[in-house]
Formats: structure tokens, sequence, C-alpha cells
């Protein structure tokens, strides 16, 4: 799937998946979370766990949208 396909893809789902678009809100979310920790000079050791965290997270939110967007094209096919 080339990238004009995969934003169709993306953009069809988000207006008619409610999975799709609960896991791209999660996502969302987690990322500006992510945006708030590294804008800080510093980040304490709880804040650097929250990190590694966040992104294991937010990958995991991303494999599963990978995972229903193959499926929904694969059913277009």
């Amino acid at each position: 799937m080339n990238a004009p396909e995969a934003q169709e893809v993306k953009s069809l789902l988000l207006q008619g998946n409610d999975s799709y678009r609960q896991l791209s809100e999660q996502h969302s979310q987690l990322d500006r979370r992510l945006h708030e920790l590294t804008d800080k000079h510093y980040l304490s050791t709880n804040e650097q766990f929250e990190e590694t965290i966040l992104k294991k997270r937010k990958l995991a939110l991303k494999d599963q949208m990978e995972e229903i967007a193959r499926e929904f094209s694969h059913a277009r096919s």
C-alpha cells in the first residue's frame, strides 16, 4: 500500500471504525504527553520511566492500528 492509499484507508477508518478511532485518540494522547516530557530540560527518574512506558504503549497502539488498516485494505481488494 502506497502513501496516498494508506492515507485514504486511515481517513475511512477514522470516519467509520470506532475501534480504530479510539486507538488513534489514545495514540494522540500519548503523543501529547511524550511531547510534554521531551520539552523538559531534565527528566526525573520517574519521568524517564514514564517516557519509556509511553513510547512502548504508543508503539503497541500503532501496531494495532496498522493491523486494522491491513485487514480493511485486504477486505476492500
